[in-house]
């Protein structure tokens, strides 16, 4: 694993690349308030050992990247769309495959329509058609609104408060499946001191933008993956049947059991469907 801070202008961006340079490269994009660590250091190692090159990042406003008083965002999406171009620009990538999570996801399908020329697939997991949708989709699950709601009387200052908190969110992630409490209070730690302002990641829940782009997934072309758990309470199920239907039609991966997350259970089957898809777009692209 290498490390490197992406400097652009007044922005840094701290980034990690695992695996070697001359492979496929694929660029994870994590959802909204997580830093690079939402990406589990041995599941980016166990794609990279598949002959693939791996970068994670964190966003502006989480862990070693530039960060905003809680409260002052002074970016939008399209910002953060930007900003993955100026990782494969700064990595010396023409191109990347793109992963991205939840509002990752989102920044996926506007990168793809922006800069159709450096995105060469998409995995998009339980995230969003940045579209209108012709179904009628569940909006989030009341107990993610509820546990949202007792954010405000956090001790957002004092590590145990913090990790008790956000241990109790991610119970309400993995509901069907087991969590590995032990694994995930070390990812909540690590989060939180390493952050250089662990509350503005809060910021995320004021983005805005990237309108320009919405209602266009008709340009994107590339190969899709799109991976879904069934029991996904703040990313309906339904979202990515809206997204097959915008995409006509592309992969599906239904994840039984699962909530918002990359579970454990679900590495290898999610490790292998990227790699296959990633196989699948380098050979289509050499052969047109």
């Amino acid at each position: 694993m290498s490390e490197k801070i992406v400097q652009h202008q007044n922005i840094k961006l701290f980034t990690q690349s695992f695996g070697n340079k001359t492979n496929p490269a694929i660029l994870l994009i994590a959802g909204a308030t997580v830093s690079m660590l939402f990406w589990d250091e041995k599941f980016c190692q166990t794609l990279a050992d598949h002959n693939l090159f791996i970068i994670r990042y964190d966003f502006r406003d989480t862990g070693q990247s530039t960060s905003y008083s809680p409260g002052q965002i002074s970016y939008n999406i399209e910002d953060l769309v930007d900003d993955t171009i100026r990782i494969l620009d700064d990595y010396e990538l023409s191109h990347a495959h793109y992963v991205g999570i939840s509002l990752g996801g989102m920044i996926a399908q506007i990168t793809a329509i922006k800069y159709h020329d450096r995105v060469r697939s998409l995995t998009l997991l339980s995230t969003m058609p940045w579209a209108d949708s012709s179904m009628t989709i569940p909006e989030m699950d009341k107990s993610i609104l509820d546990f949202h709601a007792k954010g405000a009387n956090v001790d957002w200052d004092v590590e145990d408060k913090v990790v008790n908190y956000m241990l109790e969110g991610s119970h309400l992630m993995s509901e069907k499946k087991p969590l590995n409490v032990l694994r995930e209070e070390k990812y909540i730690r690590e989060s939180f001191r390493r952050a250089l302002n662990f509350k503005s990641q809060f910021n995320h829940a004021n983005l805005n933008g990237g309108m320009e782009y919405y209602n266009q997934l008709e340009k994107i072309k590339i190969p899709v993956l799109v991976i879904h758990g069934t029991d996904d309470k703040i990313c309906h199920f339904q979202n990515a049947l809206s997204i097959m239907e915008k995409l006509k039609g592309r992969n599906l991966l239904v994840l039984e059991g699962t909530g918002h997350e990359i579970h454990e259970e679900d590495w290898n089957t999610i490790i292998k469907a990227i790699k296959n898809l990633v196989s699948a777009a380098e050979e289509e692209y050499f052969l047109s």
